[in-house]
């Protein structure tokens, strides 16, 4: 079964046809990155602008490169939560009027649980139930998918994102928009351990995060040396804010996977990309004989292939709309 996805969440106009929800037979991303830079982040007027002007050509070619017409479509997969409500509003729109001018069933599907999916392209054989820890630059949560469509919250974020935390760092030291890639990067050539960053434990919940604090620790600590004339290493400040923000997600996780005696562990989201993320994970599984998967890194960020993928099996389980079908710019994985 062939899936027609589209994705408009926040600034990546995506269209992707997925077959059987494994195979990606094309995949067609318009960034707007280049114009959010000038504003040092996305611009919510701007990106539902760029969507409405993008979509129909991405769309178009996501089906001619993909050797397909609408007639081979079995279902068209739409993001409608959440995001930027703007943004949404516009994929969602389209695939709606698409749906019903063509008759083909709609499905609408989570963002977080599309991140999740990812990992169905990138590792042919992964089946539910897992851990997974999906982390990007709006969403920080520790989730156990019982089955393809049936998940729950074991852990979350009680404010900042991780990739939040990280963009708002990089900022601080002058990276252009998105930081979080370029702090990574320039992490490599740094110490972890030139800098002593805390490390913020929720005392009620032991699986859940809070990256608020130690964002803004190594945020005094650059505007401390700032006042004071002093010029720090940013190599070392990259280095060491970096692996703070991922011990506290690995520590948090693996906790998790102890405590409910999970051995399939799984991470998704844009922050999956993260190098450090990916090896620290990597080393610890292998030690404690758990099997690991991650999404290529050509899949981290958002993309309408994902989507295909979770709303193949959104439509196995029944999951479709009408055109009544609205978008949400906040909604638990859990629904």
């Amino acid at each position: 079964m062939k899936i027609l996805a589209i994705e408009s969440s926040c600034d990546e106009t995506a269209a992707a046809v997925v077959e059987n929800g494994r195979k990606v037979l094309s995949s067609i991303v318009a960034s707007q990155v280049e114009e959010h830079r000038l504003y040092g982040g996305v611009v919510p007027e701007i990106a539902s602008r760029r969507h409405a002007e993008a979509i129909t050509p991405v769309v178009r070619r996501a089906l001619s490169e993909a050797g397909v017409t609408l007639s081979g479509i079995g279902a068209i997969a739409v993001t409608y939560a959440p995001g930027l409500i703007g943004a949404l509003l516009v994929g969602v729109n389209f695939a709606k009027g698409l749906s019903l001018s063509s008759g083909i069933p709609l499905v609408p599907t989570h963002h977080l649980r599309s991140h999740i999916a990812s990992n169905y392209i990138s590792n042919q054989e992964l089946k539910p139930p897992f851990l997974c820890l999906v982390v990007s630059g709006g969403h920080s949560h520790i989730v156990m998918v019982e089955d393809y469509t049936k998940m729950k919250i074991i852990g979350q974020t009680r404010d900042d994102a991780a990739g939040e935390a990280f963009d708002k760092a990089a900022r601080t030291m002058g990276m252009p928009y998105p930081g979080g890639i370029e702090l990574d990067k320039v992490a490599e050539s740094g110490n972890p351990k030139a800098f002593k960053l805390p490390r913020p434990v929720v005392h009620d919940a032991p699986y859940d995060f809070s990256f608020s604090g130690l964002k803004t620790a190594v945020i005094n600590l650059i505007h401390n040396a700032s006042q004071k004339g002093e010029e720090l290493n940013k190599a070392d400040v990259c280095a060491s804010f970096r692996y703070a923000v991922v011990d506290c997600l690995t520590t948090n996780f693996l906790k998790a996977a102890r405590d409910l005696n999970v051995s399939q562990l799984v991470i998704a989201g844009g922050v999956s990309a993260n190098s450090l993320l990916r090896g620290t994970l990597a080393d610890e599984c292998k030690k404690r004989g758990y099997s690991f998967y991650m999404p290529d890194k050509g899949l981290c960020g958002d993309n309408a292939a994902m989507v295909g993928a979770q709303g193949y099996y959104e439509y196995l389980s029944g999951n479709t709309a009408n055109s009544d079908l609205n978008a949400y710019a906040t909604m638990s994985i859990e629904k």
